[in-house]
This record gives C-alpha cells, sequence and structure tokens, in this order.
C-alpha cells in the first residue's frame, strides 16, 4: 500500500507539472485563503501583543477619562481607528474634580492644539501639538532621553519633543536649546522624550511625533479655548486602580448632574476594546477566505474532471490490464491532495514574506502562530479531499470498454 501511494502521488505531481499553468490557477484559491487567513491573525496577535506591551510600559493602574459615553457600544469600539474625540471635550472643573478624588495620585489634561508649526528644516505637520501638565511624564511612566520636562511655573516658551520630532524637526541628535515657532509664538525645546511604547491603530496621538507645550501656553494661544480630549489619571495605590476608577467616575457623575456624558476606562477596557475590533476583523476575513477556500475547491473539481476527460484512453488501458477502481481512484484522489498541498505551502511562504515585509515598512510586528498554520493547511487539504472526490469516483467507475473508446 506504502509503495502504491508515492506512486499515485509521483504520478499525480508529474501530471501537474505537465500543466503547470493551469494548476496554478486551480491553487489560487487556496492560496488565497491560507495567505489571508494566516497574515490577518498574525497581524492581530501583534497588535495584542503590542498594546500589551504599551499597558505594561505606562502601568495596568492608568486610568483614562474622555468625552462622551461610548465605552460600551459597538459604535465606540470603532473609535479604536478614529484617533481622540472631537465631539466634545472635558473642561477645566472636571480636572479639578478628578485631582481631588479619594484614590487619585494625580491628573493631566491633554488637549490638541491646531496650527502650524515652523522648525529648522521648514514647517512640521507629522505630529501634534498637545498642551498638557508638567507632570505627564511621570503619570505615563516616560523618561527622557535628553534634557528634562518643563515645569508648571515655566512661562518662558519651553516644549519638549517626542524621540520622532525631534530627528524630523531638527538636523542635530540633541536639539535642546533649539527654537521653533508655532501659532506666531516661539519655543525652546527643553527636553526629548524617550520612545513611546505605541501600538498600531491606536485611539491616541502617536506621542513620538508629538510636541508637548504647557497647558497654559496652549491655553494662551487659544483665547483660553483649548478643547481636552483626555485626562489621563494615577491612582495612588496600583493595586486599587478599580477602587479609584469608580470614585472617579462617582465625582464626574455629580459634577455633570448624574449625566453620562463621559467615559472612564481602565486599561483592562482599553485592551478589550482591541480585542473586540481585531476578532471582528479576523472573523471578517476568515469569511472571506471560507469562500476563497471554496472557490478554490470548484476548481480543483472542475480542473480534475478535465482530466479524467482528457485521460480516459489512460484510465481505459490500465483498467484493461488490471488497475483496479481502488487505484485509479487513489491516483486521481492523489491529484487533488497534492494540488490543495502545494497551495498551503505557497500560502504560508506568502503569508510569512507579507509579515516580514510589514515588520520592515510599517509599526506592525506581525506573530505567526503555528496552529494558526496547522488549522488553514488542514482545512484546504480536506476542501481538496471533499472536492476531489467526485472526479475520481466518477474515473474509477468508469467502464473500461467505453473508456478505451474515449478519446
Amino acid at each position: 500500500m506504502r509503495t502504491l501511494s508515492r506512486g499515485s502521488l509521483r504520478v499525480a505531481a508529474k501530471s501537474l507539472r505537465a500543466h503547470k499553468g493551469r494548476s496554478l490557477l486551480t491553487m489560487l484559491g487556496i492560496i488565497i485563503g491560507v495567505s489571508s487567513v494566516i497574515t490577518v491573525v498574525s497581524i492581530g496577535q501583534g497588535i495584542k501583543h503590542q498594546v500589551v506591551g504599551q499597558i505594561g510600559h505606562v502601568g495596568k493602574d492608568l486610568i483614562t477619562i474622555r468625552p462622551g459615553n461610548n465605552a460600551s457600544s459597538a459604535i465606540g469600539d470603532l473609535k479604536f481607528f478614529t484617533g481622540p474625540s472631537t465631539s466634545g471635550s472635558l473642561s477645566p472643573k472636571d480636572l479639578q474634580a478628578i485631582t481631588k478624588t479619594s484614590g487619585v495620585a494625580k491628573a493631566v489634561p491633554l488637549a490638541v492644539i491646531g496650527g502650524t508649526v515652523q522648525a529648522e528644516r521648514g514647517v512640521y505637520g507629522s505630529g501634534a501639538v498637545v498642551a498638557t501638565d508638567d507632570q505627564f511624564a511621570s503619570v505615563l511612566n516616560q523618561g527622557m532621553a535628553y534634557g528634562s520636562f518643563f515645569t508648571g511655573d515655566d512661562d518662558s516658551g519651553g516644549a519638549v519633543l517626542g524621540a520622532q520630532a525631534a530627528t524630523a524637526m531638527f538636523k542635530e541628535v540633541v536639539p535642546l536649546g533649539q527654537t521653533f515657532t508655532f501659532r506666531g509664538q516661539q519655543f525652546i525645546v527643553r527636553g526629548v522624550l524617550n520612545d513611546f511604547a505605541n501600538a498600531p491603530l491606536a485611539d491616541d496621538v502617536n506621542f513620538n511625533n508629538a510636541i508637548f507645550i504647557p497647558t497654559a501656553s496652549g491655553l494662551q494661544l487659544t483665547n483660553d479655548t483649548a478643547t481636552t480630549y483626555e485626562i489621563l489619571a494615577k491612582p495612588s495605590d496600583s493595586q486599587h486602580a478599580d477602587v479609584a476608577a469608580r470614585h472617579v467616575q462617582s465625582s464626574l457623575l455629580k459634577l455633570h448632574g448624574d449625566s453620562h456624558d463621559f467615559t472612564v476606562l481602565k486599561q483592562s477596557d482599553s485592551l478589550a476594546a482591541t480585542n473586540r475590533v481585531l476578532t471582528l476583523l479576523t472573523q471578517l476575513v476568515t469569511g472571506a477566505a471560507a469562500i476563497s477556500l471554496l472557490v478554490g475547491g470548484v476548481g480543483i473539481m472542475n480542473i480534475m474532471l478535465v482530466s479524467v476527460t482528457e485521460r480516459m484512453h489512460e484510465i481505459g488501458i490500465r483498467k484493461a490490464v488490471g488497475a483496479t477502481n481502488r487505484q485509479i481512484l487513489s491516483e486521481f484522489m492523489s491529484e487533488a491532495i497534492v494540488l490543495s498541498f502545494v497551495g498551503v505551502l505557497i500560502g504560508v511562504l506568502i503569508a510569512l514574506v507579507v509579515d516580514v515585509v510589514l515588520r520592515i515598512t510599517t509599526s506592525f510586528a506581525p506573530i505567526v502562530q503555528w496552529q494558526v498554520v496547522v488549522l488553514a493547511a488542514i482545512v484546504s487539504i480536506c476542501t481538496g479531499v471533499i472536492f476531489g472526490s467526485a472526479p475520481a469516483l466518477k474515473a474509477a467507475r468508469k467502464d473500461p470498454i467505453a473508456a478505451l473508446r474515449g478519446e
């Protein structure tokens, strides 16, 4: 039986090599299905890993307060892609209430200020200008690469740059003391932050590209109309972050007259929202891949039916000299298996190449899971076997006399 199987596989491979173009087109559905599933799942796993790393860096106890009540809705989950909310704002009274809340050690506001940044290399438009307080770095557990963060009493136009903003705006490696102009006011670079562990598709400003100025400067430049899109709070005890978050919720509800027009998020909530969006995307792509595999299976069946018709005379001769139905069935089933297996190999290779390219050219860091690869391979090969069984049975059951008459 082992010799028969090897012989059948060898004959099947020879037959497919004789029609390379047709075989490749036949495998296309399998290739697309396998590569798309592996790629999307690996990207999703990579993003989850990056989000967990980001949470680990800033601390699992960080509390985020945002305007609008969107924490529990599906539409709110899709804000994962849209960046900071611009549909509402938080007031200085909100910040004051959060700071005075029991269990909260410190809180900082974040406000994006629109305008043109004129630096040494010309206009800088790759990042946002964020107005915040002097405790911003400590709340996010972020260290300084060079210099220091501006202080609360800095009224001399001090600013801090994200790591990528520093290299984009100035030719120097350490641009301390350099100046740039924003909304007609000159700012002096006091420091450069270390790289932030930003996750792709994150729902916040990319701090690595950002310019940070004091809240007082932001209010002055906007005539006190700067919109706070987010407040970050740090609990006094990291072990009781949930309790602190509930206290913040109660304080803001009291301030807002029991109106739920804000959202209090813990780090676990952010991770859960990320997982829900990625799971939804994975399900959508898996559905598309299933259709692709179905198309690939139909393609395998059609091509094998053509192959049976073309080799009708050969089937008749083989059966006339003693070949059994089982041997004929084994040969054509082997062709279906080889088509599926080669399609799986090509699909896996394409997925691996795409993952490598994404790692090199983007901020994504895909993680390939061998379980997904094995499952995709098994499903694809089973698809080939199922759709290849009908043509194989047709060839095996062919009457040898009728087969010899056919050309």
